[in-house]
């Protein structure tokens, strides 16, 4: 919960509390003009009859604090409404007391019954409520004017109250849609980064093993040591494990958890590996990137990559990182591109995507007099990254 809700949640409360006891006032002042008790009997109940108010207005406000009590607390409320009717009718020594509380705490349960509990019992709950708030100043003063209008006055804001519920109850419910919606979103988004990251250590895995294979078959190829090439392997497979886990773990909670984050230098170094010489700022490379940023640079240096290897006749292939001002820049550099290096390919187009996924942009060109630069920046406020993405 944000505090903006925490401070509209008890400012709602206090008005409440401030409504409920004016009512309360204005019923001990209409009160103190009424008859004297009579009888034996009179006396007694009129002791505990004006209290019913006070009591119904208590109960209506700890229906915030038991939540899951409302329909016990209403009926309670509607219960005591109506026994301090019955009193004033049938009762001759008892004089009637001012329903003004009694029909503001059922007015307020009826409202929370509406929001919050199933059909069916939201009905009876709000009838009941009708029922007490309109008889009640029906039978306690009759229908002379003005008296008469008091019970279409409680009428009108019965239907109010119950509107406001209803409207309440719908709000509730886009809430939890839209959380569910979110929450899926979330998860999807979790299982791409999960593929990527796999594919990504597993085809490492592949490609180290084949040039190894392929040394071995080669009597040409210098002698190597084979432990190297399995402590690679090793490294590639544990590196998968944990981002497998990583993720995994994160889409098993039912709870939005935070997604793993990973350190530039090492999603760079992950993805360069031998392929270029890398040049990185140091605050750039210690900068901790969420799940969704990794990926997407990690798939853009592979990308930017594979376009140096298929189409350029490189000597010289550089990766830089740095910050400037708010953003992260991020460029592969290579000496061995005069033009385009894609004819109706999709590499290119598939980076400036994933970039503008993320509010950022990707722009690739010549560069020098016979080099190619692929530049992608994103913005370094990762807490305003667009969701769905």
């Amino acid at each position: 919960m944000t505090a903006g809700g925490t401070t509209a949640r008890r400012s709602v409360f206090v008005a409440e509390v401030a409504v409920l006891l004016v009512a309360v006032v204005v019923d001990a002042v209409l009160a103190t003009g009424g008859d004297r008790p009579r009888g034996v009997l009179g006396p007694l109940l009129a002791t505990v009859v004006p209290y019913s108010g006070e009591a119904t207005a208590v109960l209506a406000v700890l229906r915030r604090r038991f939540p899951r009590r409302i329909e016990l607390l209403g009926g309670a409320v509607v219960t005591l409404s109506l026994l301090g009717t019955a009193a004033a009718a049938f009762v001759d020594r008892v004089p009637a007391q001012p329903p003004v509380t009694e029909v503001l705490a059922a007015l307020l349960v009826a409202a929370a019954g509406c929001r919050r509990l199933p059909p069916v019992r939201a009905a009876v709950l709000a009838v009941a409520a009708c029922t007490a708030v309109v008889l009640a100043p029906i039978v306690r003063y009759g229908l002379d004017f003005p008296a008469a209008l008091f019970p279409v006055a409680a009428a009108l804001a019965w239907g109010a109250a119950v509107a406001l519920g209803l409207i309440l109850r719908d709000a509730d419910a886009r809430h939890r849609r839209e959380l569910d919606r979110v929450r899926t979103e979330d998860r999807l988004q979790l299982a791409r980064d999960l593929h990527d990251l796999v594919a990504h250590h597993v085809t490492g895995i592949v490609v180290r093993t084949r040039a190894a294979q392929a040394l071995a078959g080669n009597p040409a190829a210098p002698p190597q040591d084979p432990l190297d090439v399995y402590d690679q392997i090793e490294q590639a497979a544990a590196e998968a494990l944990t981002a497998t886990r990583g993720l995994v773990g994160v889409l098993r909670s039912d709870e939005p958890l935070p997604s793993p984050s990973l350190v530039l230098g090492d999603v760079v170094r992950a993805a360069v590996g031998e392929e270029a010489s890398v040049l990185m700022a140091d605050d750039a490379g210690t900068l901790t990137l969420p799940a969704q940023v990794s990926v997407a640079l990690h798939r853009v240096l592979l990308e930017a990559l594979t376009n140096t290897r298929r189409h350029a006749h490189a000597t010289d292939v550089r990766v830089t990182a740095r910050t400037e001002q708010d953003e992260l820049v991020l460029e592969i550099d290579n000496d061995g591109v005069t033009g385009p290096v894609e004819e109706g390919g999709h590499g290119v187009l598939g980076m400036t995507e994933r970039m503008e996924a993320l509010g950022g942009e990707l722009t690739a060109g010549p560069h020098g007099q016979d080099g190619w630069r692929v530049t992608a920046r994103l913005p370094l406020d990762f807490d305003a990254l667009p969701r769905g993405i």
